[in-house]
């Protein structure tokens, strides 16, 4: 059910998105990307030892890194970090022992973030513009 309901959410976050006009702005992306790499920080906040914490911080960074240099450089980064994150939703519960998780987020957030970072490199594919990027070095994205 999980799963169902990550590829909901993610299939509702795009098109509300695209009906505000957030999909537009190529910083929206990155934006998403942060908010999901922070999640289990939370949760290791939450349930977790301090080592658990100071771990999830060190991995929430790495993805908050390619955030900022999708933003900046290439949203290509942004695409493979979002569905990397996803993939790493798969195996997280194998490596990290976060007891704040709770049990279903790894699927959910799996679908989630795999569907989402398709929809950016479809997009990117398309050679969509986002028109918005501030600088236009930023625009060959």
């Amino acid at each position: 059910m999980e799963y169902l309901v990550g590829i909901l959410l993610s299939l509702g976050t795009i098109v509300l998105a695209a009906v505000i006009g957030f999909a537009r702005e190529r910083s929206f992306y990155s934006t998403v990307l942060i908010v999901v790499a922070t999640y289990y920080i939370l949760f290791a906040a939450m349930g977790a030892s301090g080592r658990t914490l100071v771990i999830e911080i060190v991995i929430a960074s790495g993805f908050i890194l390619f955030a900022v240099l999708g933003f900046n450089l290439n949203l290509w980064l942004v695409a493979a970090a979002l569905m990397g994150h996803g993939i790493f939703d798969f195996i997280r519960p194998s490596v990290i022992a976060n007891p704040g998780v709770p049990h279903w987020w790894p699927g959910f957030c799996m679908a989630f973030d795999v569907i989402f970072g398709g929809w950016l490199a479809l997009q990117l594919l398309q050679r969509r513009s986002f028109p918005h990027s501030g600088t236009a070095d930023r625009r060959a994205d």
